[in-house]
Formats: structure tokens, C-alpha cells, sequence
């Protein structure tokens, strides 16, 4: 299976729907920096609850070299920082890291990163049988506080099909 390092975002946006078994069904283990980790337990909901009890298939990993914090810019998080820096580390060399913020989807893709986000899971999901349809799920998403122009969704919904 490939390998693939998840950052904050994405596992609220489907731990808060109940829907993290779709990362499961896709990737198997996915991976996490000890700082995306972190910020999902502050959140005390119900998806800080379902990642903490996955440990079977969710694997907190902490970044080889804090010094590598150096080479991001000082706008991003640090769950997005310590997400590229151990997709990128030697011991793992993520194939794919799932980020859903728009400066650190930028950075990664500079850094030769193969990137995707929630709404791409989506697709990839209901493309592989996963799910039947995006539209529930991705309107759920919405009504949860995830945030999709009136363009993106209509695009989304003809992506997939619906």
C-alpha cells in the first residue's frame, strides 16, 4: 500500500462525520506527525476520539530533525510543517500526503510532494466503490464548517459524476 501522511484537517473533516474508515478503506495505515496528533486531541470531539482510539491503523510518528522547522514559512501551522517535513523524511518517504489548506498544499507541491485533500478522498472514494455518492457526504462536510464556493462544489458534484 502506498504511503501516506495526513494532516490535522482531514481527519476532523471525516472523524467528525463518522466517516474515517473512508481513509482506512483507501490507504490502510495512513500516517501522522506527533503535532497533527496534538491538534486533533485539543479539539476534545468526536473526531479526536475516533483518531485516538485508531491506533491500530493511524501511526503517530515524530519528525526526525526539528531543525528542518527552519525551512517553512512561519504562516503554516505546525501540524502542516511536521506533516511535510515526515512525508518527506527518509525513513518513511510518504507517496502522498492529504492536505486540505491552501498555503500548505502550495509548499508541499513546491517540494515535490504528491498532494491531495478531503474533497479528492471524496472522489478517489466513490471512483473506487467506497462510497456510492460525494454529495451527502461532502454536503455533511459543509454543514460541519468545511468550507466549499458555490463553483468548487458544483465542479465537485460533475467530477464525480452527480
Amino acid at each position: 500500500m502506498r504511503k501516506v501522511v495526513v494532516n490535522t484537517t482531514p481527519l476532523l473533516v471525516f472523524g467528525n462525520i463518522g466517516r474515517l474508515d473512508i481513509l482506512r478503506k483507501l490507504y490502510g495505515t495512513i500516517y501522522i506527525a506527533n503535532a497533527v496528533y496534538e491538534e486533533v486531541l485539543e479539539k476534545n470531539d468526536k473526531a479526536s476520539a475516533t483518531v485516538f482510539s485508531a491506533n491500530d491503523w493511524i501511526k503517530v510518528l515524530k519528525i526526525e530533525n526539528p531543525k528542518d522547522y527552519a525551512m517553512y514559512s512561519a504562516k503554516l501551522h505546525a501540524g502542516e510543517v511536521e506533516t511535510m517535513i515526515l512525508a518527506q523524511q527518509k525513513s518513511l518517504q510518504a507517496d502522498l500526503v492529504i492536505l486540505d489548506d491552501l498555503s500548505a498544499r502550495k509548499t508541499a507541491k513546491f517540494l515535490g510532494l504528491t498532494v491531495t485533500g478531503s474533497i479528492g478522498v471524496l472522489i478517489k472514494a466513490k471512483n473506487q466503490g467506497i462510497i456510492s455518492e460525494v454529495k451527502p457526504l461532502l454536503d455533511e462536510i459543509i454543514k460541519n464548517g468545511f468550507f466549499v464556493s458555490n463553483k468548487i462544489y458544483d465542479d465537485i458534484l460533475r467530477l464525480s459524476g452527480e
